[in-house]
């Protein structure tokens, strides 16, 4: 079993720091409509990067189990945040749009591709939030 470890730091004000087992360190803050500082990580960023970055990762396997001759793949995602009347809030919804372009394939073998990559996303698989895939599948000829 995998075990991902994160730590964070307070550094004054609605400021932190973090750093990955990876190695990658940043700083974060609080959305700046929440008094964050603007041009940094935010975790609503990071929840949402952290749903586009797995299932992206995912394509690319998928493309290589269906073997895919992958041209380019690009994915934007939008998470919609909904908000209760006692201020609470979560993420309702994460809508990923990936674009892919394949050379020689069908669009029905593509789309198999995509569902499997959604079924084994990890980071997605984990989230109570509904995640929604809007994709645009371009096939060329060979």
């Amino acid at each position: 079993m995998a075990i991902y470890k994160n730590k964070v730091e307070w550094r004054g004000a609605h400021l932190g720091y973090t750093w990955c087992q990876n190695g990658t360190e940043m700083e974060f803050s609080a959305p700046p409509n929440l008094h964050g500082k603007a041009g940094v990580l935010t975790p609503e960023d990071a929840f949402v990067a952290a749903s586009n970055t797995c299932y992206f990762m995912m394509v690319v396997w998928a493309a290589e189990r269906f073997k895919l001759n992958l041209v380019s793949l690009h994915c934007e995602a939008a998470g919609e945040v909904e908000e209760f009347i006692d201020r609470t809030s979560w993420f309702k919804q994460v809508v990923l749009y990936p674009k892919i372009v394949v050379k020689g394939s069908t669009p029905e073998i593509v789309q198999r591709a995509l569902d499997m990559a959604l079924k084994y996303s990890t980071i997605n698989q984990s989230f109570k939030s509904e995640i929604t895939i809007t994709p645009e599948i371009i096939i060329l000829e060979k």
